[in-house]
């Protein structure tokens, strides 16, 4: 019906002239008149002109903003970059970070260094957070980092990397001091996370990205890695992650900050001179371990796995039984094996394998060979004898050709 004037029975005599009747009900009547249509034309449209001038104040100021646009968008990217750097000084000012040293060597020196995040999360709870150094230098340029769950090493990882990316963006950093080489590429390999959609796994996603770690890391980039070889078979991972220590030694030859939990590798510091020994340190009081938080040199011999499984909540009955077999694995001799690995694995074996005997050398073992085998009648040769045979048949062939290529030690080009 729209907008209309309602009248009952008994009004109906004075309605003025000018009225139009629209409607007649029981009790009532409803009227209209020119004004009031007029006015119900107005707001009916009243939405759509509304909208109109929206329209056509919008393309005024558009068309404004066009005629200026170098300007405004120059005056946007000032602002900006007054925005980060006022950001970044207050925090610098308020949060004790300093000024770090960045020039074109290799060293990575950090003292008291902080996670900014990490920080901020734990002074909300009025908690203090643990400063740690890091010093990655020529000498020992590549961190093996063991120590128990829950005690922080992803956070030592991460906060690192934080303070190369603050330092190369000219901020200053959560640190004490700090001195920098510039970065030129920053990997990091953390976490856990799959990819089915392309049909890949969680390992291998971590296989693919240190696969692109390998392949592209070189003396100045700055590398993190965080428990490589976790998502397979215990001897696969610890395989992998030995090969790849080795292979960010001897061949990406780059800074590396690298986490485990295989306590075996530590063997590898015995024969990788860049490879430095860090741990988390605990302390156990009570039968409860404390988190210290603190990095030092050294090595972890424990993991403390069934005690953050315990914070989280395990069936008693599960953790009791999850200690006993560990002590009896602890027992077995499987615990020695790996740490035998190190003496008895040689590293790159591949690239020191021996080079053939010589030309000479061959015919000289050819000839002790023909002469023992004239002398003999296979069909006379008891089992015995024929076995006695072959060990001195091999013992010529070994003393023939050892003294020239097996007793000097072969050198590994880089």
């Amino acid at each position: 019906m729209g907008y209309f004037i309602e009248v009952t029975a008994a009004q109906l005599g004075k309605i003025p002239a000018g009225f139009v009747q629209r409607q007649s009900m029981a009790g009532a009547t409803r009227f209209s008149t020119a004004e009031l249509a007029e006015l119900e034309t107005k707001i009916a449209s009243a939405g759509e002109r509304a909208l109109e001038l929206e329209v056509e104040l919008f393309e005024e100021l558009r068309q404004e903003v066009l005629a200026v646009g170098s300007v405004i968008a120059a005056t946007a990217a000032a602002l900006a970059e007054l925005d980060v750097a006022a950001g970044l000084a207050a925090l610098a000012v308020e949060q004790l970070y300093v000024r770090p040293q960045v020039d074109d060597g290799t060293s990575f020196f950090v003292r008291g260094g902080r996670h900014p995040v990490v920080e901020q999360a734990l002074a909300r709870g009025q908690a203090a957070f643990v400063a740690n150094d890091c010093a990655l230098e020529a000498e020992n340029a590549l961190w093996l980092l063991t120590g128990p769950n829950m005690a922080g090493k992803s956070t030592f990882l991460r906060q690192n990397a934080l303070i190369a990316v603050l330092a190369q963006m000219g901020s200053f950093v959560p640190a004490a001091d700090a001195r920098i080489g510039v970065v030129d590429r920053l990997f990091s390999r953390v976490g856990a996370a799959d990819d089915l959609a392309r049909g890949r796994s969680t390992f291998m996603v971590e296989m693919v990205e240190t696969a692109g770690i390998l392949n592209l890391a070189g003396p100045h980039s700055l590398v993190i890695l965080d428990e490589i070889g976790r998502g397979t078979a215990t001897y696969d991972g610890l395989s992998l992650a030995w090969a790849v220590v080795e292979h960010l030694h001897e061949v990406n030859r780059c800074r590396a900050l690298f986490a485990t939990h295989y306590h075996e590798l530590t063997a590898l510091a015995a024969r990788l001179p860049r490879l430095a020994c860090h741990t988390l340190r605990v302390k156990e009081w009570r039968g409860e371990v404390v988190f210290l938080h603190e990095v030092t040199a050294g090595t972890a011999d424990r993991s403390y796995g069934i005690h953050v499984a315990r914070l989280a909540g395990l069936p008693e009955a599960v953790l009791r039984r999850a200690e006993e077999v560990l002590h009896r694995l602890e027992e077995g001799e499987a615990r020695s094996a790996p740490a035998r690995l190190a003496e008895d694995l040689p590293l790159f074996a591949v690239l020191r394998r021996a080079p053939p005997p010589s030309a000479h050398e061959a015919v000289s073992a050819a000839s002790v060979v023909e002469e023992i085998l004239r002398g003999v009648d296979p069909d006379a040769l008891t089992p015995r004898d024929a076995l006695e045979l072959v060990y001195r048949l091999k013992k010529c062939l070994v003393e023939a050709v050892a003294p020239a290529h097996m007793t000097e030690r072969p050198t590994v080009k880089r």
